[in-house]
């Protein structure tokens, strides 16, 4: 497994400097949020001072309200900020984590809570976001609401996000890719993956993560 150490305070001072528009032409290679050391190989980022999970109240895609901080105490929790009509991060990375969680233990599966917060609420109403996580883990907790409440909550993971908007004929998002670890023993989130992560990553990872432990 690949794992690393990083100042929370540097991590949060280079993720909020970086954001990409999910399949923007603009010539861009798709994103890495985090800083990394130069030839650094290592997915994990396990942070000195853990984040604390955002304080959001939203819409899950049952049309029903979802308090975040309520729903997922005490379990081990990965969170997510992107949208469904993203051509190639935000489905690669969502299936990454989906095909790693079915190598675990159905007990620890149904332990585990994925939670994809959207970028883009005005299309990814409640029904939008049921039918796309279906097609990848019907149990991963879809998010949807408010753009400025979604937008305030990443920030506080140091997660950038831009209202979206037109490029070239297309809507597109600009969101930070992180996915941030919470401890179920401590509800910090105190492990960090960027978009470069890979299936064999978190399989390596996640029966860790759902005990809390360090990867």
């Amino acid at each position: 497994m690949r794992t690393k150490k990083f100042a929370a305070a540097a991590l949060l001072a280079a993720a909020t400097l970086t954001l990409t528009a999910c399949g923007s032409d603009d010539g861009s290679s798709p994103v890495t949020v985090v800083s990394e050391e130069a030839g650094s190989e290592k997915a994990a980022t396990v942070l000195d001072k853990p984040f604390e999970k955002p304080d959001l109240v939203l819409t899950d895609t049952r049309g029903k309200s979802y308090d975040l901080r309520k729903e997922t105490a005490g379990k081990p929790t990965l969170v997510y900020f992107g949208y469904t009509n993203c051509p190639d991060v935000c489905p690669l990375t969502m299936n990454n984590i989906a095909i790693a969680k079915k190598q675990l233990p159905k007990a620890e599966q149904d332990a585990l809570r994925v939670v994809f917060v959207t970028t883009d609420p005005e299309r990814d109403t409640p029904a939008a976001l049921g039918k796309w996580l279906k097609g990848i883990d019907p149990q991963v907790i879809g998010l949807t609401g408010d753009f400025d409440t979604i937008q305030a909550g990443a920030r506080t993971l140091g997660i950038s996000i831009d209202p979206p908007k037109k490029e070239k004929g297309k809507v597109v998002s600009a969101h930070g890719t992180q996915v941030i670890a919470f401890s179920p023993k401590t509800d910090g989130g105190y492990v960090l993956y960027g978009e470069d992560a890979t299936v064999d990553d978190y399989t390596a990872d996640l029966p860790k993560l759902v005990k809390g432990e360090n990867p």
